[in-house]
């Protein structure tokens, strides 16, 4: 009896999972939308810019604040050409487009070659803020993307800053 309850639970969460990812797979790619969005200087939820790698939005950590809006300068940034070893930063620009103070509670980069620091007190609306990734290129050869999640007080979290380098010897 408990093999078969084990089977049947197990049939039930596989099913949900392989819906899910039908459904991310129909939908336009988040980051050509966010990049679009961003270019024009115009609000980017983070339902139209957060995804991770494996295709599903990280966890978002609980906020207790009200809702509101953010536009980015930029989304994704390119460093260019970096010698190898180079500590390199780019600041990312927001903007509160809404009506409630917008509170960015965390930055958690995709991996420890990127650090964040960005402004923690509530940014009021119409105000700006400002989001750094600094990079270390010690570890790495040729073209690199990486990325950084934002956590905020927006509708659907996280946003995802990305940037690249090319690493030269």
């Amino acid at each position: 009896m408990k093999k078969t309850l084990s089977i049947i639970a197990l049939s039930i969460i596989g099913f949900g999972l392989v819906s899910c990812k039908k459904e991310n797979k129909e939908t336009q790619s988040p980051e050509a939308v966010a990049t679009d969005s961003a270019a024009a200087g115009t609000p980017v939820t983070a339902d139209s810019a957060a995804t991770s790698v494996t295709g599903e939005a990280p966890a978002a950590p609980v906020s207790n604040e009200p809702s509101t809006s953010i536009a980015l300068s930029e989304s994704n940034f390119d460093f260019g050409k970096i010698k190898k070893g180079d500590k390199v930063e780019h600041v990312y620009e927001v903007t509160n487009t809404g009506k409630n103070p917008l509170v960015i509670s965390e930055v958690k980069p995709g991996c420890g070659c990127t650090a964040p620091d960005f402004t923690k007190e509530p940014i009021m609306p119409g105000k700006k803020g400002k989001i750094t990734l600094h990079f270390d290129s010690s570890s790495f050869d040729g073209n690199v993307q990486k990325y950084a999640d934002v956590f905020a007080n927006v509708e659907k979290s996280p946003i995802k800053l990305t940037f690249t380098a090319n690493i030269q010897p």
